[in-house]
């Protein structure tokens, strides 16, 4: 079999569209962030497995909120990152939702990670010092990011001359 020529594409297939990156940067940064979430929260197991068997003093039930909000989070940026294209966002937008979707998981797992070790809840203020500063830690890293984050993701999907 002879090799193919190559053959001019047809005038009907050429266009004047812009040309869009296979992969946007923001979505590689998120796909990023989340390759490095999923492998730390999988090596959280470790930290749920010796608070479980009292090897380190910390909450079992919260490591293990830990963990799974690092498994979780991970989905909630590869969700992110593949609807990218589909938002009407432009890079700058795209970028500044990729870094509210990446802080907001992050911190979850970190501050669930640090809040089973002084065995605090954390989800409303008591009066007591250290699980106070956990409620505000999670309500300004976790919680109004992850809010802003979802509102625009939301938002992005509407056309841009949607009213």
């Amino acid at each position: 079999m002879p090799p193919a020529s190559p053959r001019p594409l047809p005038e009907a297939v050429a266009t004047d569209a812009p040309v869009v990156p296979l992969v946007q940067p923001a979505a590689r940064l998120m796909a990023h962030a989340a390759a490095w979430l999923m492998l730390v929260g999988l090596l959280t197991g470790g930290y749920v497995s010796a608070a479980m068997t009292g090897k380190v003093p910390a909450d079992p039930h919260m490591a293990l909120a830990a963990h799974l909000n690092a498994l979780m989070g991970t989905f909630f940026l590869l969700g992110v990152a593949w609807t990218l294209p589909m938002l009407r966002y432009g890079p700058a937008g795209q970028r500044r939702l990729a870094w509210a979707v990446i802080v907001a998981n992050w911190a979850n797992w970190g501050i669930t990670c640090v809040k089973a070790w002084l065995r605090v809840s954390g989800v409303d203020l008591i009066g007591q010092p250290t699980n106070d500063a956990v409620f505000g830690a999670l309500t300004v890293s976790v919680v109004l990011p992850a809010l802003v984050a979802a509102g625009a993701w939301v938002y992005g999907f509407r056309r841009a001359g949607a009213r």
